[in-house]
């Protein structure tokens, strides 16, 4: 890949770093720091764009939130920066090498990407699971152990400079992987997802280039490889895993190879057999308890709305009508409804 050069002085253009605040600003526009910099975006676009073209850029300290996250309720330590300047710089540097970072990345990739996600990573497994029995008879799951942890932050930093050749940016970039004294990338930067689907792309590469995999999907250190043959699946799964260890990841040892007409396909939240899909039954109860927690209080709030309307995108992909018409449609939190409450602020259940 041809590397890119003159690419700092579009990161602290004024139009760029406007750009980069409102950005940064979605959905935060109520917090009284962040409407303080909306109220002036003239004046610290300004401010910030002179901060970025003097180098004279400071990152405040992480503050550390631990959260339950999932179904599982795994504990997780976000690192929260300051909003201004930080989260302004890391979005004002995202929004001028995400398309060059993005260009290397290879159509399997589908989290965190703009137009890409888990109904993407979805649609793409029950495509192969219906029209290819021969070819997607076997499955290796598998995820990557304490990932974003485990970044070597070297290794990330060579693999920058195999792209870009701007010094300016380089210096950025090599800012924001340091900011943090622990090791790995902070899970709650913008620029980690980025940053560790680009640490990433070197084993995609590998994995459908090397390794001759058709059938692959990753979902940030989340993959499932098919295949026809179970031997020649593990062989190919040992080389991935001696691949990883030389970018200093490893596997988890929970890892599962199967015969995918004997057990569905359990990934992105979904259960894939062929010909038809379901929820995972923690989804499922996830959905059951939300509804039964808005039921007891007898109206809808804009959170439960907001819930609602993701649960809604849940069922579309999946084979649930005679579930949503059992737990959802008869108190009537249709997707209609759940908009009007947002819309409107909060409504009661019955009208």
């Amino acid at each position: 890949m041809k590397r890119v050069g003159n690419i700092y002085p579009k990161i602290y253009d004024i139009n760029n770093c406007r750009e980069a605040i409102l950005c940064a600003s979605k959905r935060k526009k109520n917090r009284q720091n962040v409407a303080r910099i909306i109220d002036k975006l003239d004046y610290y676009s300004q401010v910030l764009s002179d901060l970025l073209k003097e180098q004279k850029i400071e990152l405040s300290p992480y503050r550390k939130m631990i959260i339950h996250d999932g179904v599982n309720k795994k504990e997780r330590i976000l690192h929260k920066p300051r909003f201004f300047p930080d989260q302004c710089i890391h979005w004002a540097l995202m929004l001028q090498i995400q398309p060059i970072l993005q260009r290397g990345m290879v159509e399997n990739c589908c989290a965190s990407v703009p137009g890409r996600g888990i109904h993407y990573g979805a649609k793409y497994i029950k495509r192969i699971l219906k029209d290819d029995h021969k070819n997607t008879k076997y499955c290796v799951k598998y995820d990557i152990h304490h990932f974003y942890q485990s970044i070597d932050k070297d290794i990330l930093k060579r693999k920058f400079r195999r792209v870009i050749k701007d010094p300016q940016v380089l210096w950025l970039v090599d800012l924001i992987i340091d900011s943090s004294p622990d090791e790995g990338l902070p899970i709650g930067n913008f620029t980690s997802q980025w940053f560790a689907n680009f640490f990433l792309q070197d084993t995609d590469h590998y994995i459908k280039e090397e390794l001759k995999i058709k059938y692959y999907l990753r979902y940030m250190d989340d993959g499932i490889i098919l295949g026809r043959n179970k031997k020649e699946l593990r062989k190919k799964f040992v080389q991935l895993t001696e691949y990883l260890s030389k970018e200093n990841l490893t596997i988890k040892s929970n890892w599962q190879l199967f015969k995918v007409q004997t057990r569905p396909l359990d990934f992105l939240g979904y259960r894939f057999y062929r010909g038809y899909t379901t929820l995972r039954r923690g989804n499922f109860l996830r959905i059951k308890r939300r509804v039964k927690k808005i039921v007891k209080r007898g109206y809808i709030r804009v959170t439960d709305a907001c819930a609602m309307i993701s649960y809604h995108g849940w069922l579309t992909h999946a084979d649930s009508y005679n579930y949503y018409t059992k737990y959802i449609k008869p108190y009537n939190l249709t997707l209609k409804k759940c908009k009007g409450v947002i819309k409107n602020g909060r409504s009661k259940l019955k009208q």
